[in-house]
Parts: C-alpha cells; sequence; structure tokens
C-alpha cells in the first residue's frame, strides 16, 4: 500500500464500509447519488489495487456527478501532489475542507501542503482552528510556534510559548526561548526578566541559577552574574554548567588566565559532560592552531590527564590520538594511542581502522591479518575489515583464505551497502575464483560486480581478458573492453586486453592498432603484453618483429615452453 493510502486509512475505511449518502453535504437526485455511490466505491477498489489512473479517472467523474462531496477532492489531490500540480492539489484539498470544515484530517493535509508550499500565513489559520477543536494535541502549539518564527511574528511565537507555559508550567527550555525572542525583539529587560524569574521561582534549582548568570552576562551585568556563579559554586564546586558560566563570564572581561583555569577544571570534571568536554578541548585545539604556533604541548598534556581518569569516554581518547596524528608524532606513540581507545571500546571500527591503515603502510600482512579477525567479531557488519583481510592473505599467496574472507564480506551486504565497495568486492571475488579454475563462478561474481556498478573499468577489462582466454562470448568480451579504454585511453593493460580480444576476433589489423599503443604507453611491459604483440605481429605478416618481440617476451619469462617453440619455429603456436 502506498503513502497516499496509509494517510487515508482511517477515512478510507469509514467510506467503504458506507455505499450511502452519509458523507456527503448537499442533497443530489436519487440516480445521482447511486451512480455517485458506485462509482466512488469503484474508484476505492481500483485504488487498493494500485490501479491509480483508473481510480483518478473515476474520481474525476465521481465530481462531475456530485461536485460538493468533499472525499472525492481529497483523494483526488493526493493523486494530483503525487502529479506534482502542487496548486491544483491544494486547491482540491482547501475544497475538501470547505465542503467538511470540522474534518480533522482534511485540515491537517491542507495545512500541511500549505506548509510544503511555504505558505505559513494561510497554514496558521489551519492549525489555530485544529488546536481549537482538539486541545488536547499539544505538538500543534509547537507546529504554530515552527509557523510563527518563520513568519518572524515574534510577539505572536512569544504567546504560543506563554500558552505551552500556562499547560505545562515553567521551565528553562520555555523561558530560554522566551528570552531569546525577547532580545531579537530589542526588549533586554523583558529577556532578563523572563529567565530571572525562573530562577527566583527555583532557587534550590542550580540549573536555573546558572541561566540565570549566563543572561546577567548576556546583558553587561558582569558584577551581579560574578555573584550568582560564585554562590552556585561555593554550594556545588564540581557544577559543570557554573564553570562554564564562569569561564564564558571571564572571557567576557578579557581575563584569559582565569579563563584557561576553567576550562581545565571543565577538562578534569568528572560531572561535565563528555559533549561538553569536546567542545571545550576543540576550542582549546583551535586556539592553539590560530594564536601559539600549532604548539601541541598543553592540549597534549591536558589529553594524557584526561584519559588517565577512572571512566574515560573512549571519544575523548579518540580525539587524543586524531590529535597526535594530526601533529604528526611517531607511530608507534599514536598506534598506542588508538589501542588505549580499543581498550576502553573494543567495537569502536574507526580506531582499528587506523590500525589497520597504518599496519597496510607498513607492508605488515599479518597485523593487518589479526586486526581485522577481531574487528569482525565487533563490526561484523563493516566490509572494509573483510577487504584489507582478504587482500592481507592474497598478498601472502593464501588465496584459500582470501576467497572465504571476500565471500563473507559479501555475506552482509545489504540495502544500505554502498554499490561501489560492493562491486569492487564481487570483482576481487572473481578474480580469486578463477584463479581457484571455478570459472562459472568467477563470471557470476563479475556479473553481480557489474550489477551494482556497471562502469566498474578493473572487473569490465578482467572479465573481458578470462573470456577471450576461454574463447567465449568474444562480441561481449569486445563491447566490455572497449569501455576500458574509452575511460582510460592509456592503460596498457586495457588496450592489450582489448587488442587481443580483437585478435581473438581475427581482426589482427585492428588488433595491431592496440598492441603498439599498449607498447607505446609502457616502456616496462611485461611478457605477457610483448608476447601477445608478437603474435599479431606475426599474423600481421611481420614476423621478423614478431620474432624480435618472442625473444624480449622470453627474457621475462624464460620458463614459458610455448614461448621457446615459436621462437625456434618462427611461427604463431596457438596455446
Amino acid at each position: 500500500m502506498s503513502a497516499l493510502d496509509n494517510a487515508a486509512a482511517r477515512f478510507l475505511l469509514v467510506l467503504l464500509l458506507s455505499c450511502t449518502s452519509v458523507l456527503l453535504t448537499v442533497a443530489v437526485p436519487q440516480s445521482k447519488q447511486r451512480e455517485y455511490d458506485i462509482l466512488f466505491h469503484e474508484a476505492m477498489l481500483q485504488r487498493h489495487k494500485s490501479n491509480h489512473d483508473a481510480a483518478f479517472d473515476l474520481l474525476t467523474r465521481c465530481r462531475e456527478l456530485n461536485p460538493d462531496a468533499a472525499e472525492t477532492y481529497y483523494f483526488q489531490a493526493q493523486y494530483l501532489s503525487e502529479m506534482n500540480e502542487t496548486d491544483s492539489a491544494t486547491w482540491c484539498y482547501r475544497r475538501a475542507y470547505e465542503l467538511q470544515p470540522d474534518n480533522m484530517t482534511y485540515m491537517e493535509t491542507l495545512a500541511q501542503a500549505y506548509i510544503n508550499q511555504d505558505n505559513y500565513s494561510e497554514a496558521i489559520g489551519v492549525v489555530e482552528k485544529m488546536y481549537a477543536a482538539d486541545k488536547s494535541r499539544q505538538e500543534l502549539l509547537e507546529m504554530l510556534y515552527r509557523l510563527y518564527m518563520q513568519e518572524e511574528d515574534y510577539d505572536k511565537a512569544i504567546g504560543i510559548l506563554q500558552r505551552m507555559e500556562d499547560i505545562d508550567g515553567r521551565s528553562e527550555r520555555l523561558s530560554l526561548a522566551k528570552s531569546s525572542l525577547y532580545v531579537q525583539m530589542g526588549r533586554n529587560d523583558e529577556a532578563l526578566a523572563e529567565v530571572e524569574t525562573l530562577a527566583r521561582e527555583h532557587p534550590n534549582d542550580m540549573g536555573y541559577q546558572v541561566v540565570y548568570a549566563n543572561a546577567l552576562v548576556v546583558a553587561e551585568k558582569g558584577d551581579e552574574a560574578l555573584a550568582v556563579l560564585n554562590r552556585i559554586l561555593s554550594e556545588e564546586p564540581d557544577n559543570a554548567r557554573a564553570q562554564s558560566a564562569l569561564r564564558n563570564y571571564y572571557y567576557s572581561v578579557g581575563d584569559s588566565i582565569a579563563a584557561d583555569s576553567l576550562t581545565h577544571q571543565i577538562l578534569l570534571n568528572p560531572q561535565a559532560s563528555t559533549e561538553d568536554k569536546m567542545f571545550q578541548l576543540r576550542g582549546m585545539i583551535a586556539e592553539s592552531e590560530q594564536n601559539y604556533g600549532g604548539d601541541s604541548t598543553k592540549v597534549l598534556n591536558i589529553l594524557e590527564r584526561m584519559v588517565q581518569m577512572p571512566d574515560v569516554d573512549p571519544d575523548i581518547a579518540e580525539l587524543r590520538a586524531a590529535y597526535m596524528d594530526l601533529k604528526k608524532m611517531p607511530r608507534d606513540t599514536i598506534a598506542r594511542a588508538y589501542e588505549k581507545v580499543l581498550e576502553l571500546a573494543p567495537d569502536r571500527a574507526s580506531a582499528r581502522m587506523h590500525l589497520v591503515q597504518m599496519a597496510w603502510e607498513d607492508d605488515d600482512h599479518e597485523r593487518i591479518i589479526s586486526l581485522c579477525q577481531m574487528a569482525r567479531q565487533y563490526n561484523p557488519e563493516e566490509m572494509a575489515f573483510y577487504y584489507y583481510q582478504g587482500i592481507a592473505y592474497y598478498q601472502q599467496k593464501d588465496i584459500d583464505n582470501a576467497l572465504e574472507t571476500f565471500k563473507n564480506g559479501i555475506n552482509v551486504i545489504d540495502e544500505d551497502s554502498s554499490p561501489a565497495i560492493v562491486s569492487d568486492f564481487y570483482s576481487i571475488l572473481g578474480d580469486l575464483l578463477f584463479q581457484k579454475n571455478r570459472e562459472r563462478e568467477a563470471f557470476e561474481a563479475y556479473d553481480s560486480c557489474l550489477a551494482w556498478k556497471p562502469d566498474n573499468i578493473g572487473c569490465l577489462n578482467n572479465y573481458a581478458y578470462f573470456l577471450s582466454v576461454k574463447g567465449e562470448r568474444l562480441d561481449e568480451a569486445e563491447q566490455m573492453s572497449y569501455k576500458t579504454i574509452k575511460a582510460e585511453p592509456k592503460n596498457s593493460t586495457y588496450l592489450d586486453t582489448y587488442a587481443w580480444i580483437l585478435f581473438m576476433q581475427e581482426r589482427y589489423a585492428e588488433a595491431k592498432i592496440y598492441i603498439d599503443q599498449a607498447l607505446q604507453n609502457d616502456s616496462t611491459a611485461g611478457a605477457v603484453i610483448t608476447e601477445h604483440a608478437g603474435d599479431i605481429h606475426f599474423m600481421n605478416g611481420d614476423t621478423e618483429e614478431a620474432i624480435r618481440l618472442w625473444r624480449q617476451a622470453i627474457e621475462d619469462d624464460p620458463h614459458n615452453k610455448i614461448l621457446a617453440r615459436k621462437i625456434k619455429r618462427k611461427k604463431y603456436i596457438r596455446q
């Protein structure tokens, strides 16, 4: 069932259970009413069957029979909306509402239509009526508040906040919102009075006292703010919000030494939230980079102290490791920092990935395999770990484990997986399967790769080449290979593949053009390309050049018996 069906489910149920004219607002002749009921019922059945064109046509006929049937406009508006005929859809929603002005479903839909068109003033009128009809729906007040804010009608927005406050009582959220609006309107005394009232009504709630102190700082009443904050901290020395507010005060009066001292207190305060600490740390790092030439000493010292604290948050430890990496500290120091993160949070995939990448740069295959194996226990859905582990096995020439790893990685594919990554997985899996002489499975893997990403150039090249080696589906192979040389016209490997496919199709003159380009673009062409070049030149009648190329190829592949026979017999021999 479509989203439109869900939106109208409640209304549709009523309509399907009633074939009478109960919903109609204006009487129509009995014969037309009967025809209307039949057609509308049929329209709803077609809609339920997803025959939407038929349903729309039937609804149009219903409107002709009874122009005052609200439900017809309502359902037709939904189709018009899906056809992007926004103005017509809104007109129909409004007409349905006008015919049945107390229908809450019609009101909700019309209000949303106005909002979608940024017609906030019209939406406000409808939502106000909805709330007047059902005052239990306090979410409508939230909607009205947002709409008045869109209209920049701050007086009305404050009025809505006041209505919320009348229902729920004063709260920090509402008082701060009202205070902020008063500030925007230049009514600073009212802004301060709003939070002062909140603090006065809750003298023992230090959170409200901090809010009041912050408002005093904004109002440039620093002495009063300082008095409030000192009183809070005398009662609760570790009140992190008060420390943060006092820090802001010291910055406002230019006392950077006192402010920095407060920053350290917050960072080492076990009651301060991780979010507050991360905010302070980022500010400290930015300040160090901008004002102190990137001197990392102070930042690293405080980070080290924080990491040694009991119950340190892994986010703090990971920020420390990332900062060390930024400052290009010794690799073993950075590695230990990321290992500390994993001690605190073994499932932290980002930290383990950093270690994997460091091992990759060190060409340490054993460490990559070990790190990825552990990662797969904690993060079995992360395909990157299967990729790195599989490649590490492959580089160790352990094809069986590499193959198994990539197959396991493919098992975690879901609809949220990256098409590029999934495509690469299938491409590599195909290469591995071909090496194991499991050709049918290899070609199936290549097909899956291209289904996820049709322009995976590496897969297109390998698939085309292996088809040519088998002498199968050469026309298809030629089309795939041609895409690769169009994408990378100077890639000698791709040029060689295309030339060889043309050779297999006995298109020798064309093959020579591309194999010569392959040689021109690769001064260190290996034995395979050079041997192919010899074969192609021979079939073009240039035996002398063919022998020269074969002799060059055998220097890189001295155990190639077929190549040796070509040189000895001075002729091409099909393998």
